[in-house]
């Protein structure tokens, strides 16, 4: 059976696997990641999957990371949780560990994952919109991953939903991330607290006593718990992420969106809205057929396991 590693790299953590074809990891590292050091970041990773491959026979390296990949998969141009700028990151592990490399966006790895082993099967047209601190994608169309001419496709996060609207973390307004994500259900939140305090009793409680205090945690267990306030704030961002899923829709026509990320650990709580924005905002709803909304399977995994499947493929 064919054996590959992925890595997952991230902010505060590493996280390498070795993967078998059907996408079960046998084994299984995680290391604190040094991402204020370009080159510290490469040799954890290099020596992580050195100590995978002393225990297993292994034919390449997968590796995901957010931030821009250049067109050929093998360097990162911009990450902007680590201090990789137009890093040779492919070559570099390959030089370390005598392993072929291929590097790719983690949202991308974590949608061709989806499609191949998880909510996305049986699907050609697929995007995964994974919902977290920000918004990140990954678009599949006709059975391949589509990268865009540069490899950076799958930014939705950043398309301007609100014109001169809230200010981004990229710099401009508005940006549709602003108002479906994990951050902005935080935002709905506190400033719910803020303005109706009395209301807002069992969302204080859970954060400790003041609105700075809510987390996104905290919201949901509120929320599951039938409060009123936080079901809200669960309405606004859900309905927010189906009108961009309208929007989407009109420019892609996927047979299938896959929610992912830490939001959608929601499930209904969020699904239920998106789909029911979804299906009133569909420019000719009555006439086409409709795109499903499904949640993830494959959870955090899933980008260590897509990078895996995708070095197996390079």
């Amino acid at each position: 059976m064919s054996l590959t590693i992925g890595v997952d790299v991230g902010g505060t953590k590493i996280a390498a696997g070795v993967v078998d074809e059907d996408g079960t990891i046998l084994e299984m590292l995680k290391r604190p990641t040094p991402a204020a050091n370009a080159s510290g970041t490469i040799e954890v990773i290099s020596d992580a999957v050195k100590e995978l491959l002393a225990r297993n026979k292994v034919e390449a390296v997968g590796i995901g990371a957010a931030g821009f990949v250049e067109e050929s998969r093998s360097a990162v141009l911009f990450a902007p949780n680590l201090a990789w700028r137009r890093e040779p990151v492919a070559r570099q592990v390959e030089e370390r560990t005598g392993l072929p490399v291929v590097v790719e966006n983690d949202a991308n790895a974590a949608a061709w994952a989806e499609v191949r082993l998880g909510a996305g099967r049986g699907h050609e047209n697929v995007v995964l919109i994974t919902i977290g601190t920000g918004i990140g994608a990954g678009i599949v169309l006709n059975g391949e991953l589509y990268r865009g001419r540069w490899g950076m496709a799958g930014e939705p996060g950043h398309y301007r939903v609100v014109p001169e609207g809230r200010l981004c973390g990229c710099g401009n307004r508005g940006c549709w991330e602003q108002y479906a994500s994990g951050s902005a259900l935080v935002a709905e939140a506190r400033d719910f607290a803020r303005r109706s305090p009395g209301a807002a009793v069992r969302l204080l409680q859970l954060a400790g006593g003041t609105p700075e205090g809510i987390q996104g945690p905290e919201v949901t267990i509120a929320a599951r718990e039938g409060d009123a306030g936080a079901l809200r704030c669960f309405e606004i961002v859900g309905r927010w992420l189906g009108e961009g899923l309208v929007d989407l829709a009109a420019i892609l026509d996927p047979g299938c969106f896959v929610l992912g990320g830490g939001v959608s650990d929601a499930g209904d709580l969020l699904l239920g809205e998106a789909r029911a924005a979804f299906e009133n905002g569909l420019t000719g709803r009555q006439y086409r057929p409709h795109a499903v909304i499904v949640l993830a399977e494959l959870g955090p995994d899933a980008g260590l396991i897509g990078a895996a499947d995708l070095a197996r493929r390079r």
